[in-house]
């Protein structure tokens, strides 16, 4: 076991953000954010917790713990539309005075037999911190999965990076070949990974595939220590390479000097998406369960607008996504980048606000020019979502919107299915990371909103809250 995160020997990095801010409606009517289909926190919050360590609140992003499961949104009735959008208003269970708004997204499924040809190149650290066994052998086999599922119209490269970065495999179809190139791989000495990420990236160019999938799976512990370690300019290399239609998954492994923050962020620049792989389990999830969503991208650069109406909402805060927050300016602006959708990809997003004549967060302000609507005074909606995407080949965003209705709020009932498993979801994330407007709400009461949950992967997450109760020295008792 890797010594406790905090201590001089652990050197794991997280970019941890502060819990968002409450919002006025009347002083910042709109929130707009990029979305967010990584799911990397998640994994790796299970994994602090099932070694019995306390998890570090920097490691928590509570979009990232929601979008880990799949919930009931309809799918899309065209691609032409790339995916669905539904919304539903429930009660607060840790608040009376306050509902919760759900935003779901749900892109359209591709079948293997119509994905495009991809172009992949498998970018393994086998430096010497991989030399673990939930490092190096579990990449290996986490990759010989995935061999498995590629059609002869896809092409596989390995480049390899440790004191230097060599190719170990030149392009192949041939899913034996990848096996046995993997498992000559052997772990030793340091981390020249800058090297490796642009010998990555010009094997992909040379071997492009024009209308094909063409992306860089960079399987690490993210702890670059040789070459090229400068933020920016790595970054740069990751932008520049992604403007010209090479992707960046970034799939993270391993425990003590875990980086991340740099896995997180490269990941977001690449235009691809974020997993922590703590067990052949979840590498089956990503990797072959979700290919297609790991791969095919369906919608680029989607985004969020809600514009509140002061007449029916007084206050809200947007439950995670607090790197993901964008300016209102942006939501317009073409050229801003923004979040990536794939195919079979769902993206969830959880408002809490306040409705006009319920207690806010804040008192009341003591100038009468300060002060909200008092009361409700009419309309049909309490809010207006917006969302903005371009297709894969698009340069122009196109707008999707709907409203919903003031009413909603006046009936809204506690949530139950699944709107009761997301809002479980939401409260556990921000618990762990000491949401302090969760009240008193216990990992106890987290555990009875999803006490219906079905599936393994749901179940797990209720023995989890059991598990973070323990942590938190207030035992989950059976219901």
């Amino acid at each position: 076991m890797a010594p406790p995160y905090g201590t001089p020997s652990n050197t794991e990095r997280y970019a941890g953000q502060p819990v968002a801010a409450v919002q006025d409606v009347a002083a910042n009517p709109v929130s707009t954010f990029s979305v967010d289909v990584d799911t990397g926190a998640y994994a790796n919050v299970r994994r602090f917790l099932r070694e019995g360590q306390p998890v570090p609140a920097e490691a928590v992003r509570t979009e990232e713990m929601i979008n880990y499961f799949r919930y009931d949104y309809p799918r899309p009735r065209t691609t032409a539309e790339p995916f669905s959008v539904t919304t539903d208003v429930a009660t607060t269970p840790w608040n009376p005075d306050t509902r919760l708004i759900r935003i779901g997204l749900r892109g359209y499924d591709i079948a293997t037999d119509r994905r495009p040809p991809a172009n992949l190149v498998f970018l393994v650290d086998v430096s010497g911190s991989m030399d673990m066994p939930d490092k190096l052998p579990l990449v290996k086999s986490a990759l010989t999965m995935l061999a498995d599922r590629l059609t002869p119209r896809d092409r596989v490269s390995i480049v390899v990076y440790a004191g230097a970065a060599g190719i170990v495999l030149d392009p192949t179809s041939d899913p034996n070949a990848i096996k046995a190139a993997l498992t000559c791989l052997d772990a030793g000495g340091s981390t020249a990974g800058g090297a490796g990420i642009a010998l990555a990236y010009a094997t992909a160019r040379q071997h492009f595939v024009k209308g094909g999938i063409n992306r860089i799976l960079l399987a690490t512990d993210g702890d670059f220590n040789v070459g090229l370690s400068d933020n920016k300019a790595l970054e740069a290399l990751v932008k520049r390479n992604r403007d010209d239609g090479i992707t960046l998954t970034t799939l993270g492994f391993g425990r003590g000097n875990y980086n991340e923050a740099m896995m997180e962020h490269i990941a977001d620049v690449g235009n691809g998406n974020y997993a922590y792989i703590d067990s052949a389990m979840e590498a089956r999830k990503v990797l072959d369960d979700e290919l297609s969503a790991t791969l095919v991208t369906i919608a680029k650069d989607v985004k969020v607008q809600v514009e509140f109406n002061p007449a029916a909402v007084r206050q809200y805060r947007l439950i995670g996504y607090e790197n993901r927050a964008l300016a209102e300016a942006d939501f317009t602006n073409d050229a801003v980048d923004a979040g990536d959708i794939g195919a079979g990809h769902q993206v969830t997003a959880l408002y809490e606000v306040v409705p006009v004549g319920m207690e806010g967060w804040t008192d009341a302000r003591r100038y009468p020019a300060n002060r909200p609507v008092g009361k409700a005074t009419g309309g049909t909606e309490c809010a207006y979502v917006k969302l903005r995407y371009k297709l894969p080949d698009g340069t122009t965003s196109r707008e999707i919107a709907r409203a919903i209705p003031a009413a909603r709020l006046r009936i809204a009932a506690p949530p139950t299915g699944d709107m009761a498993f997301a809002t479980a979801v939401a409260a556990f994330g921000q618990k762990l990371r000491g949401d302090p407007l969760l009240a008193r709400f216990a990992y106890a009461d987290i555990r009875r909103l999803a006490a219906d949950a079905k599936g393994p992967w749901r179940q797990e997450f209720v023995e989890l809250t059991r598990v973070a109760g323990l942590h938190d020295g207030k035992p989950v008792a059976d219901d």
